[in-house]
């Protein structure tokens, strides 16, 4: 999508490992892709989906 400004996860290494990037800048929708193949495909969700997801994840990782 045009204006996508994409991030690197928070809980990804440096090592080149497996990564996911987020834009979340755009409105009404969060774009999610694998970094190692960022042609492949583009998860669109809502901003709330996208919200309860990032909960459950962080929750289900525990204590950083």
């Amino acid at each position: 999508m045009t204006g996508a400004r994409w991030r690197k996860s928070t809980r990804s290494g440096g090592n080149g490992g497996n990564c996911v990037e987020v834009a979340d800048n755009l409105p009404g929708v969060v774009l999610v892709r694998d970094t190692k193949d960022r042609d492949g495909g583009t998860l669109a969700v809502s901003p709330a989906s996208w919200r309860c997801f990032v909960a459950l994840a962080r929750h289900a990782a525990g204590p950083r």
